[in-house]
């Protein structure tokens, strides 16, 4: 069972929304997660119905002033969504931390999903110890992008939407360019350079950090890239989400 102190994390994704408590202090779910496929009409309401259900199930292991953190595949400004990628379209103006937070009556601190992944990875995985400028990228249906400086977010920054040869960069990068197009993985292993070599002239990154369910066969691509900082599989892999929401919730108070 979770300890009083843990926090819990909630991960909203196009097909599923999974809950966690998190051991802040080890970085690793404190319980085993609880999984709710997403409602097929995923709108705010819907999806807030489904998060109080989530976090209903834990709410004996937690203290009951515990923040909630919760990811959504979106720009969030102060609170706000302003996109709507895999989730419905309603979401765009949604005070999301006052509806979440009136659905399960705590504070409630939401973020964008690939800047939750990014967290993560800074306190836990990847780029632990590393203060200078740190890219994570997540490769899936689209490409996440969360930046670092110092150990600190810049949230949103949503480069996986670069405009490369014509081309929104995720349309011909993302994992699911290589699916859909049958690309081998040296194909998809060339798009992925020409990306990652914009990106670097641009951002001069200290380190790479390459997330998305792809990232489980990071051997077959990551070899293939010439990069000048260093490009590393992500640690995390699907729990990334649950445990940087879970981590910014709590040190955002």
């Amino acid at each position: 069972m979770g300890k009083k102190h843990d926090v819990l994390g909630v991960d909203i994704g196009g097909s599923g929304i999974k809950g966690a408590p998190v051991d802040l202090d080890a970085g690793e779910f404190a319980t085993d997660r609880q999984r709710i496929p997403t409602p097929e009409e995923s709108t705010p309401d819907a999806v807030a119905e489904v998060v109080a259900e989530i976090v209903e199930k834990f709410e004996g292991d937690l203290d009951k002033h515990a923040p909630l953190g919760i990811t959504v595949p979106a720009v969030v400004h102060h609170g706000t969504v302003r996109t709507a990628a895999n989730i419905d379209p309603s979401w765009i103006g949604t005070d999301a931390d006052h509806l979440f937070g009136r659905a399960v009556g705590r504070r409630v601190h939401v973020m964008n999903d690939a800047d939750a992944a990014g967290v993560a990875e800074m306190h836990y995985g990847a780029g632990r110890g590393n203060d200078g400028v740190v890219l994570l990228t997540t490769l899936g249906t689209g490409i996440g992008t969360a930046l670092f400086m110092g150990g600190e977010l810049l949230p949103n920054t949503e480069l996986g939407h670069l405009e490369l040869d014509g081309h929104d960069a995720e349309t011909r990068a993302a994992s699911s360019a290589r699916e859909e197009e049958d690309l081998s993985w040296e194909e998809w292993a060339e798009r992925l350079q020409r990306y990652y070599s914009h990106v670097e002239d641009l951002l001069w990154p200290d380190l790479i950090i390459v997330g998305g369910g792809v990232s489980k066969k990071a051997d077959k691509y990551l070899p293939l890239l010439h990069t000048r900082a260093p490009i590393v599989p992500a640690m995390l892999k699907n729990d990334a989400g649950i445990i940087g929401a879970a981590w910014q919730a709590k040190h955002l108070g």
